[in-house]
């Protein structure tokens, strides 16, 4: 008798999931799309071992080089990256994210000396120049190697705000719509955008208490760096976790089941923590990687808090990040207001 209660129940809950197509879609095509977008991303049949960033006017205007230049270009395991700021690469060869950044038109490179990779690198570059008419002329950068634990914390800090964000919003919504809690609450004055603001307000800041807990305790034990301000740093997470919560709440805006919510937050979130530079730089990546990692939130937030943290840069300095988070957020929470329903 247990056994066949058993068996009755199971072929009920398969029933109910076989019957549910959207479910049954996400739960097949999620996994097949995802590994298709990331053998693709990640699929790196290039040796180069090697990072040369070359200063360009512009990615739209070729520039003539000099022969010695494209000789330079030519030599075989070195990645050559256009740029075209100074400032900011000269911070990456601080940290010995890049071996070598040059002028092609005036032959000038700056290297840092505690670098083995741009020690290799500049006696390339010289021997490409031997024959020529230009000498190329040096600027040494100082700047102690970034250990990867220090870059890596705040995009684990962003990512862990990430999967509360996503998940502890958006199964929340779904949850109650399934159990005909925002049937009852749509019979009183609560309106849908002063719902949508009541869940981000009472998310947020168990994020924040959260994630300060966890800030405190790896510093405590790992003690990574921390140049900037704990107010930018808190400013920065604050509105990366408004956005994030506007980003489920839009999902769970209109969704009644738990399993197709499931696979909406996956498609969002896998994406974002393999393609928003937690784990790695995307420098050198895909164009096409690069401009999409620009519209997920998580880029933003993560570069943000990666400048205050490792560089000491001040709220000014991030402020592009800013703006893109503050509007995103306005426009994931204005349209998940409009297309809100309480069944």
């Amino acid at each position: 008798m247990m056994w066949n209660r058993m068996y009755a129940l199971f072929v009920a809950r398969n029933t109910e999931f076989f019957r549910d197509r959207s479910a049954l879609a996400w739960s097949i095509l999620l996994p097949i799309m995802i590994i298709f977008v990331f053998a693709y991303a990640f699929t790196d049949e290039s040796p180069e071992k090697f990072k040369v960033a070359y200063l360009v006017a512009s990615d739209l205007v070729k520039e003539e080089s000099s022969p010695a230049f494209e000789k330079f270009k030519s030599t075989r395991y070195i990645q050559f990256i256009p740029v075209q700021a100074v400032d900011v690469n000269l911070r990456k060869i601080e940290r010995h994210q890049i071996d070598l950044l040059i002028d092609a038109k005036t032959s000038r490179y700056w290297i840092n000396q505690t670098s083995p990779n741009g020690y290799i690198v500049e006696k390339l570059l010289i021997a490409a120049y031997i024959n020529s008419s230009q000498t190329p002329v040096k600027t040494t950068v100082e700047g102690d190697q970034v250990r990867y634990l220090d870059w890596v914390i705040p995009g684990v800090i962003a990512m862990n705000m990430m999967w509360g964000a996503l998940f502890g919003i958006g199964f929340v919504i779904v949850r109650y719509r399934k159990m005909g809690v925002l049937k009852r609450l749509r019979a009183t004055p609560v309106k849908p955008i002063e719902f949508l603001t009541a869940q981000i307000m009472s998310r947020l800041w168990l994020l924040i208490v959260v994630n300060t807990l966890i800030f405190i305790g790896m510093d405590f034990f790992l003690d990574f760096r921390m140049y900037g301000s704990y107010v930018d740093l808190f400013v920065v997470f604050t509105l990366g976790c408004i956005c994030l919560i506007c980003c489920a709440l839009l999902i769970a805006a209109r969704i009644s089941n738990e399993e197709v919510a499931n696979g909406m937050l996956n498609l969002i979130s896998w994406p974002m923590m393999f393609l928003s530079g937690v784990w790695f730089s995307l420098e050198g990546a895909h164009p096409w990687m690069q401009k999409f990692a620009l519209i997920l939130p998580l880029t933003h937030v993560t570069e943000a808090a990666r400048e205050i943290m490792i560089d000491g840069v001040g709220l000014t300095q991030v402020l592009d990040h800013l703006l893109v988070l503050t509007f995103t957020s306005i426009i994931l929470l204005v349209i998940g207001a409009k297309i809100f329903r309480w069944e």
